[in-house]
């Protein structure tokens, strides 16, 4: 098998990877393994070790986070509920783990956009997991990163607090739906976008009516982003570590 892409998406909930082609499409299943809590970084690392040692030949690691990164490094993980992770350099701690392979990370909301953006128009990745990430793409270019989870929303709550996984096994579907048409109707005033995406494993939760731009993304998918990392035109822009 010719060495593809291994792809990581690190939640709060669960920890994913697949090895992929330079299109992004799977060549392997995708393993997962559950997220424990709190997760610092040495525990990630050897999860992740633990879950990718039987995959086939990859020459190339891609990472989504679940938090703020710049240059491969973590700046927020609130999620993970480690104060260890300020400043971890990931991309490197990894690279090292699993073979010195070069290796980009980036938030994990970015990396699911980057497989399902049409590449048309202004389109907004949102993702529903542990907490509400977020992710703007112009013709298909990543914006500069726009983070809205840690905005308050409503009740002095943020979208994180507002409408992650705890409220909903807090407040139930219906509430947790009627909260979530809130925000798609703020995104849309905010942004105007053309498409809303909506992926995360508690998309499949969603009963209500939608507007008429916003589509549920298939979670399997998501992963296919982590070949966008490796396009030339990504890579000079100074986002991602390698």
């Amino acid at each position: 098998m010719i060495a593809g892409i291994l792809a990581v998406d690190i939640g709060g909930i669960s920890i994913k990877a697949a090895v992929l082609d330079d299109q992004g499409r799977m060549l392997t299943d995708r393993l997962s393994i559950a997220t424990p809590a709190p997760c610092p970084p040495a525990r990630l690392i050897d999860l992740v070790a633990d879950l990718v040692q039987d995959m086939p030949t990859f020459n190339r690691i891609s990472v989504g986070f679940p938090g703020v990164v710049r240059q491969g490094c973590v700046l927020t993980a609130v999620n993970l509920q480690s104060e260890e992770w300020a400043g971890f350099d990931l991309a490197r701690a990894l690279s090292e783990r699993l073979g010195n392979y070069p290796t980009r990370v980036i938030n994990d909301a970015d990396m699911i956009g980057f497989a399902f953006t049409s590449g048309t128009g202004l389109e907004v990745m949102v993702t529903l997991g542990t907490g509400f990430g977020t992710a703007i793409f112009r013709n298909g270019e990543l914006m500069p990163h726009m983070e809205l989870a840690h905005h308050p929303i409503a009740e002095g709550r943020t979208y994180d607090q507002y409408l992650g996984d705890a409220e909903l096994k807090r407040v139930g579907g219906q509430i947790w739906n009627d909260r979530l048409n809130l925000a798609l109707g703020l995104i849309n005033t905010l942004f105007h976008p053309d498409q809303i995406l909506l992926g995360g494993g508690n998309a499949r939760c969603i009963s209500t009516d939608l507007p008429a731009n916003v589509q549920i993304m298939p979670e399997v998918r998501g992963m296919s982003g982590g070949a966008a990392l490796w396009r030339e035109d990504l890579s000079l822009t100074g986002q991602f570590s390698g």
